[in-house]
Formats: structure tokens, sequence, C-alpha cells
């Protein structure tokens, strides 16, 4: 059974986060990811299958791994939200924040975070009862700008997302600056060779990074 989002979030530190349109490949992404450790993914809405995969990766997952959390990333509208938390995501993820879906998911009582450049847009969030801001595209703000974010707002759950890489100066960086958790994407899904996704360096790279981030309370 899953179970509280922020909890699960801010004790499991780093979350991954991919599309993929075969949902083989999809299951098996999985599968590395929760061998490493990870108890909360994010599978992002950026292809035309992006519903199916997501639809068949719930069923495979509350059969599998029924105390991980599965949620969709890159929902635009509240439209879209309504869509897949009628399939059964457990959260939603937005590349903005938006008060429309912000307001949806509240009174369906599932969790929601959007992209925030600004304090301004974290304030915003927080007003709206947003649990956990996530900082976006967290390669061009940086551990700075978080470090001074919270010096003033030190009540802010703040979650970078772009450009975390699977590194242990990066993740400190990040932790030092008061991050709670971190969203990982291209930098953790490596490929061998032959372009294919080698599912045990991502496991291991996964299971390392979880280790370093987990130092931090």
């Amino acid at each position: 059974m899953v179970k509280n989002i922020t909890e699960l979030i801010q004790k499991t530190k780093v979350i991954p986060l991919f599309y993929e349109a075969d949902t083989l490949v999809a299951c098996q992404l999985i599968d590395a990811c929760y061998k490493g450790g990870a108890r909360v993914i994010e599978f992002t809405n950026r292809g035309d299958k992006a519903q199916l995969v997501f639809a068949n990766l719930l069923e495979y997952c509350q059969e599998k791994y029924p105390d991980l959390a599965i949620g969709i990333g890159s929902i635009a509208t509240a439209e879209q939200a309504e869509l897949f938390i009628e399939l059964g995501a457990h959260f939603l993820v937005s590349p903005f924040i938006d008060e429309e879906i912000a307001d949806y998911c509240k009174k369906r009582n599932v969790f929601w975070t959007g992209g925030c450049a600004t304090l301004t847009e974290m304030n915003h969030a927080h007003k709206w009862g947003v649990p956990v801001m996530k900082a976006f595209p967290g390669n061009l703000l940086g551990p700075n700008y978080i470090k001074s974010a919270l010096a003033p707002c030190p009540w802010l759950k703040i979650m970078p997302t772009g450009g975390v890489k699977p590194e242990e100066e990066n993740l400190k960086s990040w932790f030092n600056a008061g991050a709670i958790a971190v969203g990982m994407g291209s930098q953790l899904f490596v490929k061998n060779q032959d372009g294919e996704f080698d599912y045990e360096k991502i496991t291991s790279l996964l299971s390392n990074s979880i280790q370093v981030a987990q130092q931090f309370n």
C-alpha cells in the first residue's frame, strides 16, 4: 500500500523520472529503479503512447511493487490531471505551477507539484497547498538558488529537477543547500554501447545516489 507521497519523497530522496514508449522496456526500467532503492518514480507524459504505457506500468507495479508510488509528469492541464488520476496515478507533476491543476488535485486529494523558478512562484504554490516545491530547471537555478530561497522561507520543501547528476559531489551540493530530495532523469538512465539501457548500471547509480542523499536529514 502506497504511503504518504511527501513522506516517501523525503525518505527516499532521489526520484527517478523517465519516458519510454515500449512497455516491456519501461517495466525493466521500473525493475532496475526499484532494485536500486526507488520507492517514488515519475513517468513523464511526453509521447503518444504515454497513457497506454503508464496504465500498463500501474498494473505491473500494483502486482509486483505495491509499496511503490508511480506518478505522471509533464501534466499541462486539469483535463490531463483528471485523465491520469482516473487511470490511478499516485501523484502528478507539472513543468510549471498552475492554480487550476493545483485546485483540482487538492480536491481529489492527490499529490501535485509544479516547476518553480522564482521565490514568488514558490510562495504562490505554497499558498495553494502544494507540499513540495519543484525547483525547475535545476541546472539553470543551481544549489545556491535553493540556499538563497530557504534563507527567508525555511518552511519550504524544495526538490530540484533537471541537471541533477548521480555523482557524490553534485548530490551533496544540492542537499547541503537544503534540498529535501532531487529528481533525476537522463543523467541516471544511461545506455550501453549498443544504445540499449544498461539496467545494472542504472541500479548501481541509483543505489549509490540514494546512499549519498540519505546521509542528509
